[in-house]
């Protein structure tokens, strides 16, 4: 007879109690003999005494009745749940309980071990973990140990105390990477839980051993970029590996992607460009260009990048380009940027008027309110951004927002510090609506307020590296408290070391405290990941400063070339009577 388990034969015997009408109605007319099972009268009654008290509210007393039956049996249906119910009433100790049980009632089950291992995750224990998670992996088969490995990160990810997770686990990983077999995960996964746990150093030393060993693997140049914010000499992992195959396009689109991220657009763009030179049909790629060329201000090549990607779309079967309609429509929006940039109003407005997902009626309005600024119907602007639905706090938020930037595209900074500060007023734990007053309030040059601001976002969110770097600039802009502004902008930059703004606020305090070679290293390196109008005034002024004016010049023109309303520019060249 094939094998019925004994909670599944409890539960057609009870419907067989419960509706013997219905039972016979179904039973054939000439029914096979029926065969013997192990679920003998008191076990029957055990299990079914543990439904009824379930059933009744009572999960404690169905748990013990359902947990001595598994005990008696070893059936690992029955033990799972037993499991099961402890975590419905919300009773992890009960639940790792039943598991361990589990576990020493069937030594053999890899399913046991694995549910005390996830509950020993959620309990938050990771001083118990070692063994568990050492037994598992001597009983998983040896091509599903990497599989194992790789789930650690995830499972514990939401601990509150990675640095314990890592150390609880870090003897069992170096085990498992003496083994050929896991050698290369065992360290990866160490790689992760030591990033977690904000051991970057640890973690870049363990993905280098990996490359060493496995210099071909996607996965160590994938590790090596998650450590690249952090730690940059990662970077050069991920170079060598793209050196030694340039065809890699799956691993260059995800570096493209990182470098991104860092804000480094000039970096991803480069790219995201060889990725379309050698794979023109990765429609992705495509529109991944467009928005880094619009980022970069380069109207020409972002609307050919975008336009390749629609193109790339309607050659799609039907099924496969419904799947990308929101990014269609994403596109067309970047292409309505694409327009207003080059001062075509008319065409920006076509572009949004294909925009028709609800989703996006926030950012077609903005671009809307910012063409009718533009046109100076201001007012008309603000009272459209005012008329949206605000049925949610989010939806209040993203109104206020769009209507502070809004104001400051023309560089209302009093009208929109007002709204700013209503924002305020509704969120006001909210650490970047009180940096964005901060910023404003920098702009009306109310110095005293803009600090108090700042630090104010430093206490809300102590990691908000932008108000460190914000503050420090500030300082260092106007010759003031330089040692200071330096030690906030490094502070910054521990949070985010190549993020090329920062970079270019280290390069200009560094060219107020008279440390022009390393401001011209620094804001060289900033330039040529963002090539930025205001960075571009920067370094043209150390160059300037040091003699190399016609370097300068070119600078600045390739500047204003880009934002040709760039405010730090203009000033500059004029202080200098550079032209």
């Amino acid at each position: 007879m094939p094998k019925h388990t004994l909670t599944a034969l409890a539960m057609s015997s009870l419907l067989l109690l419960l509706g013997p009408a219905q039972a016979q109605a179904a039973t054939p007319a000439s029914a096979p003999a029926v065969q013997n099972s192990d679920l003998d009268a008191p076990l029957f009654y055990q299990l079914l005494v543990g439904e009824m008290e379930l059933r009744a509210g009572q999960p404690g007393v169905a748990f013990q009745v359902l947990l001595d039956a598994a005990r008696r049996t070893g059936d690992s249906e029955l033990y799972r749940r037993v499991v099961n119910i402890a975590l419905q009433a919300r009773a992890g100790d009960q639940a790792l309980i039943a598991a361990k049980a589990w576990r020493e009632s069937v030594p053999s089950s890899i399913e046991a071990h694995q549910t005390i291992l996830q509950l020993l995750a959620a309990l938050n224990r990771p001083s118990e973990v070692a063994a568990p998670l050492q037994s598992l992996l001597n009983l998983t088969p040896e091509a599903q140990r990497n599989a194992v490995l790789a789930s650690l990160p995830r499972l514990f990810q939401r601990s509150p105390e990675p640095a314990r997770v890592y150390s609880a686990l870090a003897p069992v990983l170096e085990s498992a990477s003496q083994q050929a077999a896991t050698r290369m995960m065992a360290l990866l996964v160490q790689a992760r839980m030591a990033l977690s746990a904000n051991q970057a150093d640890k973690a870049l030393a363990l993905t280098n051993s990996a490359a060493q060993d496995f210099p071909n693997a996607d996965e160590v140049a994938l590790m090596a970029m998650d450590l690249m914010p952090e730690r940059p000499a990662a970077e050069a992992l991920i170079s060598a590996r793209l050196q030694r195959q340039p065809d890699n396009h799956v691993l260059r689109v995800a570096y493209g992607r990182t470098l991104a991220g860092m804000q480094r657009t000039a970096d991803a763009a480069r790219e995201f460009r060889l990725v379309t030179q050698a794979a023109p049909d990765s429609a992705p790629a495509w529109y991944a260009l467009g928005a880094l060329e619009l980022d970069l201000r380069h109207p020409e090549e972002a609307e050919k990048a975008l336009l390749t990607y629609l193109s790339k779309l309607d050659k799609l079967p039907a099924g496969d380009a419904e799947a990308h309609k929101d990014s269609r429509q994403q596109a067309w929006l970047l292409l309505a940027q694409v327009a207003e940039m080059r001062g075509d109003l008319r065409g920006a407005e076509g572009w949004l008027a294909k925009v028709d997902a609800p989703q996006r009626l926030m950012e077609v309005s903005y671009r809307r309110a910012s063409l009718m600024a533009r046109q100076g119907q201001l007012a008309k602007g603000r009272a459209l951004l005012q008329a949206l639905p605000a049925e949610r706090d989010e939806q209040v938020r993203a109104k206020l927002m769009a209507e502070a930037q809004l104001l400051r595209e023309v560089q209302q900074w009093e009208a929109a510090l007002a709204v700013l500060e209503q924002a305020g007023q509704r969120f006001p734990e909210d650490a970047n609506i009180v940096y964005e007053q901060a910023m404003m309030a920098e702009k009306l040059n109310r110095l005293e307020q803009m600090e108090t601001l700042l630090r104010k976002v430093m206490a809300l969110k102590p990691d908000h590296y932008h108000a460190y770097n914000a503050l420090g600039y500030s300082l260092a802009e106007r010759n003031l408290r330089l040692e200071e502004a330096k030690s906030l902008i490094a502070k910054a930059l521990q949070y985010a070391p190549s993020e090329p703004f920062i970079v270019d606020s280290l390069g200009w305090v560094e060219f107020r405290l008279g440390n022009h070679q390393e401001a011209l290293r620094l804001l060289r390196q900033a330039y040529a990941s963002r090539p930025d109008a205001e960075i571009a005034a920067h370094l043209g002024e150390v160059l300037w400063t040091l003699g190399e004016r016609e370097e300068a010049l070119r600078i600045w023109n390739e500047g204003a070339r880009r934002d040709p309303k760039n405010e730090a520019l203009r000033e500059t060249r004029q202080r200098l009577k550079a032209r």
